[in-house]
């Protein structure tokens, strides 16, 4: 298999395959009694390394629009296609990610869950491509910081009623959660609140037009050094801004603080960065080349990876005396007495889980077939 091509490109298919991988890891462990408080989301504020992966995903999906719209402009695409094609792009994430809650939750549509991943990913995209399709980047940065600040001084500086105190201590008293409730209740992932609400979305896009400029700045005419320079330079400004801000507006990712939605992003800069850094050596090509196949097939990999995940959570495996159990407990039990920890096992059991999805994705690969939204 050849690796693939040196292209200005690449990096972002490397960066969406290393992320994909990531959610695939944090989201299937062996048993989620047992995991690496890594593998966790931080409980409030804070940050942990599963804290950085759907961000990521976020500033890659706002770094491919200019590109895309620079590739079907040339290709003679009209503004009304690129219309439709946005609408549909929206239509079919908010879809699965529906489905894919049927499959969390319930097909009553009276008790789904209705926020989520893909649907949130859904809205930024429809947002920040519409953006970049009708306002020049003066106007989307702008609207960044529109968004950014005025997030910050929304969840800050409007009470909740019946809440004790303004601002964003508690999980369940505050704006983002009041808006979730007054709008979504029965329909949220906790009782009282989502962490992927509809306030917090806003901010989420803030993420999704910071990948727009980094997708900007590798469409310019600068060189491979100037374009990994420059997103470091950017990235960790970013991160030195996220982490100052975060000490007044700390880092959260259920509510997508403005300081998480600026770290998170330099953070992603800096590995794009290195991305692209790797794309330009032919011995890390081909080390890259598992999560180019990923990222060139992202969204059979993370939906197809929830489905059986949640299908293997629910495969009855009989037992000794007519007892049973679960597929995926199955294996975990079997798993476990290989390993010191039960962690430890956890983390087996998700990295081959991984794997698994590596060789499903390099098999597409191989016979050319590649699933676009």
């Amino acid at each position: 298999m050849s690796p693939p091509p040196r292209g200005r490109f690449v990096s972002l298919d490397v960066l969406r395959g290393i992320t994909i991988a990531g959610m695939i890891l944090v989201n299937s462990p062996g048993s989620w009694d047992h995991v690496h408080p890594q593998l966790l989301h931080a409980d409030w504020h804070g940050w942990t390394y599963a804290d950085l992966v759907f961000p990521a995903f976020l500033f890659i999906l706002g770094a491919a629009i200019p590109l895309a719209f620079s590739h079907r402009t040339r290709s003679g695409a009209t503004s009304r296609r690129l219309h439709v094609r946005i609408a549909r792009r929206v239509a079919i994430l908010f879809g699965l990610g529906l489905l894919l809650n049927t499959l969390s939750y319930a097909l009553d549509p009276s008790s789904l869950r209705i926020p989520g991943v893909l649907q949130r990913i859904a809205v930024c995209y429809g947002a920040a491509a519409l953006l970049v399709l009708h306002t020049r980047p003066r106007t989307q940065a702008l609207a960044t910081a529109v968004l950014l600040l005025g997030y910050w001084g929304a969840m800050e500086g409007i009470s909740v009623p019946g809440a004790d105190a303004v601002g964003i201590d508690d999980k369940t008293q505050n704006l983002a959660a009041f808006v979730d409730r007054i709008t979504l209740s029965g329909h949220l992932y906790r009782t009282t609140w989502d962490p992927e609400g509809i306030l917090s979305t806003l901010p989420a896009l803030a993420t999704t037009l910071l990948g727009v400029f980094a997708g900007r700045f590798l469409l310019s005419s600068r060189d491979d050094r100037a374009r990994v320079t420059g997103l470091l330079g950017a990235g960790g400004a970013a991160i030195g801004l996220g982490l100052a801000w975060g000490s007044v507006f700390p880092i959260n990712k259920s509510l997508w603080t403005s300081s998480y939605a600026v770290f998170t992003a330099g953070i992603a800069a800096v590995v794009l960065a290195a991305c692209q850094l790797a794309v330009g050596v032919r011995a890390l090509r081909r080390a890259a080349l598992p999560f180019v196949m990923v990222g060139m097939n992202a969204i059979v990999c993370y939906v197809g990876s929830s489905v059986l995940d949640a299908a293997l959570e629910q495969w009855p495996v009989p037992l000794v005396q007519g007892s049973s159990s679960s597929a995926k407990a199955w294996v975990f039990r079997h798993l476990e007495p290989c390993f010191a920890a039960p962690e430890s096992a956890s983390l087996a059991y998700a990295s081959g889980y991984v794997v698994l999805w590596i060789g499903v994705a390099a098999a597409l690969y191989r016979r050319g077939i590649f699933v676009k939204t």
